[in-house]
């Protein structure tokens, strides 16, 4: 692998997409600095600083009383829908607009790893604060970050933590808690679920305002055996305990080689650290990263965002049917900012490779084609028109096209939104 390809590879992985210009960056930098520049950057993001969030009304629903007509509740469902749908497109631009990309994909994945969907929650404002507790705690060390997500309004709301009280225990919230976001499958019994059921007992979630409180009448504060540990814990105390374990670390060190380096390559041993960045230093530091390249197939959303910052285009600058077609794309793709299918997550890998997947890739990619600035179009053009397929990899940060790939694009030279889009389609972009 030469140098270029091997910076090229830790930013696909590390970030959306990255462009051309950051490639050759990064390769003047080298490998290293490129590294401590993803990790630490040095400077403040100003593309997230110009996709500031989005100023949400209250609930549509606060509005309502036992006497609202059927008209004013579906209107207020309109509204819901409304404001989730603006905090999507807001996310995407941001995820376009980032200077700071290794963050805003570690925010993609922290949202994909405590899988929430606002199809239950039903509202944009909690949707959007459960994002802004995960991007500022989503760096560093896991015992903070759980501690807030087991008093996060919306994944109390979604695992049905406002139902659990200390006369009728709802154990989802504690299940899930410690086989998907910190233990894994055999790290715990179910004598540990329905004591940590009962610790999690006594929050619940005022709809209005969209807050998250501590009920002290609905919470059970006999003590409990869990882990082997026995005393009065609460929500806190328990997730605490659960941190603590050394499966924690483990297991989220495991899902991020899993999301970031794929499943062709076994986790390396040792790739647990202190915190989120530090393992994300080891993970791209290893020799068996480098082995990943050209295995991991992009999620529907890395392979949008990484288009989209790679043809110029900001979400928000398009005009409303083609962000409508933005959103459209994604859900025929089967992945919706905001809307995991379940608390599983989404799926990774061959899943995302279907015969209709392909069909809505193709319709997306004419569209961002389409949408390309006139700056990308005069990079294509630019080339003489034997060397327009070489100048698209360059383009879209591919390492080199096989031949069946180059033996498609070769006669679209003259079209170039048409070479762009088949680009975009191709296994070589496809794949990471």
């Amino acid at each position: 692998m030469s140098d270029r390809e091997a910076v090229a590879h830790l930013l696909r992985r590390a970030t959306f997409g990255p462009t051309a210009d950051e490639v050759d960056a990064a390769e003047r930098a080298g490998a290293a600095a490129t590294l401590d520049n993803l990790l630490a950057p040095g400077r403040a993001d100003r593309g997230a600083a110009a996709t500031p969030l989005p100023a949400l009304p209250a609930d549509p629903y606060a509005a309502l009383t036992k006497e609202s007509t059927r008209e004013q509740r579906q209107k207020a469902n309109a509204q819901r829908r409304e404001q989730l749908q603006q905090v999507t497109l807001w996310w995407l631009d941001r995820m376009v607009a980032a200077e700071d990309g290794l963050t805003e994909k570690l925010l993609f994945f922290w949202h994909g790893h405590w899988a929430t969907s606002a199809q239950k929650v039903k509202s944009a404002r909690m949707m959007l604060g459960q994002l802004e507790t995960l991007r500022r705690h989503g760096r560093g060390p896991s015992a903070p970050l759980v501690a807030a997500m087991v008093r996060d309004p919306a994944l109390i709301i979604w695992l049905d933590g406002q139902k659990n009280t200390r006369k009728a225990p709802n154990e989802n919230l504690a299940r899930e808690l410690m086989e998907l976001f910190t233990l894994g499958i055999g790290g715990y019994t179910e004598a540990d679920v329905k004591a940590g059921a009962r610790a999690l007992t006594g929050w619940t979630v005022d709809r209005r305002t969209g807050v998250a409180r501590f009920e002290a009448k609905r919470h059970d504060p006999a003590e409990k055996t869990i882990l082997g540990q026995t005393g009065r814990f609460d929500a806190e105390a328990y997730a605490g305990l659960l941190t603590a374990q050394p499966a924690a670390a483990t297991f989220v060190a495991r899902r991020l080689w899993f999301r970031y380096a794929g499943t062709d390559v076994p986790t390396p041993d040792g790739l647990a650290g202190a915190d989120t960045i530090a393992t994300l230093r080891t993970l791209f530091s290893s020799p068996a990263f480098a082995q990943t390249r050209g295995t991991l197939v992009k999620q529907p959303v890395e392979w949008m965002v990484g288009a989209l910052r790679q043809l110029g285009i900001r979400p928000k600058a398009l005009p409303e049917q083609q962000r409508k077609q933005l959103l459209g794309g994604l859900n025929a793709l089967d992945q919706v900012p905001l809307r995991p299918p379940s608390v599983g997550g989404w799926p990774a890998g061959a899943a995302w490779l279907t015969a209709s997947s392909l069909q809505a890739r193709l319709r997306l990619a004419g569209m961002l084609a389409t949408a390309a600035t006139p700056a990308v179009l005069d990079r294509l053009t630019a080339a003489p028109a034997a060397g327009r397929a070489d100048a698209l990899a360059r383009l879209l940060v591919v390492d080199g096209w096989g031949t069946r790939t180059r033996a498609a694009l070769t006669p679209l030279a003259g079209e170039p939104r048409k070479l762009l889009a088949a680009g975009l389609v191709s296994p070589e972009y496809t794949v990471s």
